[in-house]
């Protein structure tokens, strides 16, 4: 029998047993194809690598929460005060502005960096200036700032949207002490456009040097010239003498010269062609010639007599005649040789009447001096235009106390005395018309690309009317007031125009088209409180015509 002890091995196992040890039969081996993990068991990670991961997790925990403890506890103040004084701020970025050039492509304004303007004669009221908003302007404009330059005055202040471009905007981090921290160009600025003036840079300084000594003779306070292509309106000159320093004005710097040109007494900062108004004096008379004409008030050859004044009865006391001079005695006159001459008898006959001969009275003087583009603005393209006043019964009650209207009102409005007032610009335009054969033209700054007119009306008018009247200017220069015109250079007709002021002091016109025969520019000319009946303007005009047309 055997024992229990004996049956059992009872060798003490000192190791681990292995799990292919328990479930692998050794008989089977040779047939596993290890290759295939056939019969393998997978075994558990080990615990090394566990350790290395954890490692790793821990590490960037770490780093996370070191992070945090330094923006929220560290530094977490510093950053919320910079959160608090710092701020963002939408910033401007000014575009360029255009360029301006003559009718020649000659630059007259130019960026470097600021606003330039050419330094030459009589371009200042044309081309203007740019200057800092004011107050006013920055409450009526909501898309300017205090710190963009803008047009102040001429072409820069008409133009400005166009030439001042589109603003850019750059958003800027700023700090509490008012340093930019950081920026960045959210909207590109657009620069301005380019604008060519019909101006002619040369004929624009020959004109205004040719008024600048003229004035030095004759002591006059002032004095503006303007020419303008009969068929397209488009000046060639525009000329107020005397005038400023855009880049004084523009700079802003020099205050004493500054505070000078707004207290001459000469007035520098006057655009006299467009603002200034003035008493026409007989240049006048054409636009009075028509509407007789017009009117059927007068054959052109039909003669009035003139003595050298017309004396009206006093029904009330014929030893007291009313007596209104002419400037001279001259004779027998037909309309022709009414405007040659500028006879006053003449055109107070035909304004308001004497004897049998028909006025055209004082209503119908008003319609054709409309008609014509007196006292009405021209719509030129520049700023700062005035209308002016034709003296009617309506003008006369409001301004002298509700008194009458007499004849003797007619015949001073006639010649274009007592409350006329016109600027030389309107003058221009209404002889333009004239010359042109009855086309009012709204005169123009900028060259015409397509060589047309930029708005023009047909004026209900005889063409044989104009004829006369044109007739009787080309007589002027021949024969009559305007004979310091006759030059071999060019054929020129020409009416004009003493008005007086009181105190021996007189403003001075002529108005002009050439050739004759056909008429290519209009030149208006005025100086203003000449002293005496010396004329001042035709010496301008006669020194700019001949070198214009010798070009």
């Amino acid at each position: 029998m055997f024992s229990r002890q004996r049956f059992f091995n009872t060798r003490k196992i000192t190791r681990e047993l292995e799990p292919d040890e328990i479930f692998l039969d050794a008989s089977n081996l040779p047939a596993f194809d290890n290759q295939q993990f056939e019969g393998r068991i997978e075994k558990p990670i080990a615990r090394r690598a566990l350790a290395s991961v954890s490692v790793v997790f821990m590490a960037v925990a770490l780093i996370f929460s070191g992070q945090i403890l330094n923006l929220q506890v560290i530094n977490g103040w510093n950053y919320a005060e910079r959160s608090i004084n710092n701020t963002l701020r939408h910033t401007a970025i000014y575009a360029e502005r255009g360029i301006i050039y003559d009718r020649q492509k000659k630059i007259l304004a130019w960026n470097n960096p600021n606003r330039i303007y050419l330094q030459t004669d009589g371009l200042a009221h044309v081309v203007g200036y740019v200057g800092y908003p004011k107050e006013k302007e920055l409450l009526a404009n909501d898309k300017y700032d205090p710190k963009q330059l803008i047009g102040k005055d001429g072409v820069e202040l008409y133009y400005n949207e166009v030439l001042g471009g589109e603003k850019g905007i750059k958003i800027e981090e700023i700090d509490v002490v008012g340093s930019v921290v950081s920026d960045h160009v959210v909207q590109t600025p657009k620069g301005g456009q380019d604008l060519i003036l019909s101006i002619d840079l040369k004929v624009q300084e020959k004109l205004f040097q040719a008024i600048r000594s003229v004035a030095s003779q004759y002591d006059f306070f002032g004095g503006s010239g303007a020419i303008m292509d009969v068929q397209t309106g488009e000046l060639i000159a525009l000329v107020s003498y005397p005038e400023y320093d855009p880049n004084v004005l523009s700079s802003g710097k020099d205050a004493k010269k500054i505070s000078g040109y707004f207290n001459s007494k000469y007035h520098p900062l006057l655009n006299r062609p467009m603002a200034g108004l003035y008493t026409p004096g007989s240049v006048f008379k054409p636009f009075m010639a028509v509407g007789a004409l017009k009117e059927n008030v007068i054959d052109p050859a039909t003669k009035i007599l003139s003595t050298g004044q017309l004396v009206v009865p006093n029904i009330y006391d014929p030893s007291k005649p009313t007596i209104f001079k002419d400037w001279k005695a001259h004779g027998w006159v037909d309309m022709r040789w009414g405007i040659a001459v500028s006879s006053d008898v003449y055109f107070y006959e035909i304004g308001g009447g004497f004897g049998n001969q028909k006025g055209i009275g004082i209503k119908n003087i008003e319609k054709y001096a409309k008609m014509f583009g007196l006292s009405l603005k021209t719509g030129i393209n520049l700023p700062g235009e005035e209308t002016g006043v034709i003296s009617t019964p309506e003008w006369k009650s409001a301004h002298f106390n509700g008194e009458p209207w007499r004849v003797g009102d007619t015949y001073h409005t006639v010649i274009g005395q007592y409350g006329v007032l016109v600027t030389p610009l309107q003058i221009l335009r209404g002889i333009t018309a004239i010359a042109n054969g009855g086309r009012m033209i709204t005169p123009n700054i900028l060259k015409s690309p397509d060589g047309l007119a930029a708005n023009s009306i047909v004026l209900p008018i005889d063409p044989e009317h104009l004829r006369v009247v044109r007739e009787g200017m080309r007589l002027s220069v021949r024969e009559g007031t305007a004979k310091g015109l006759n030059t071999p250079v060019v054929e020129i007709a020409a009416k004009t125009g003493t008005a007086e002021l009181g105190g021996d002091l007189y403003h001075n016109w002529v108005t002009v088209f050439a050739p004759y025969d056909d008429p290519q520019i209009v030149l208006t000319i005025m100086v203003e409180k000449v002293k005496g009946t010396q004329s001042a303007v035709l010496p301008v005009a006669q020194q700019v015509l001949s070198w214009y047309f010798s070009q």
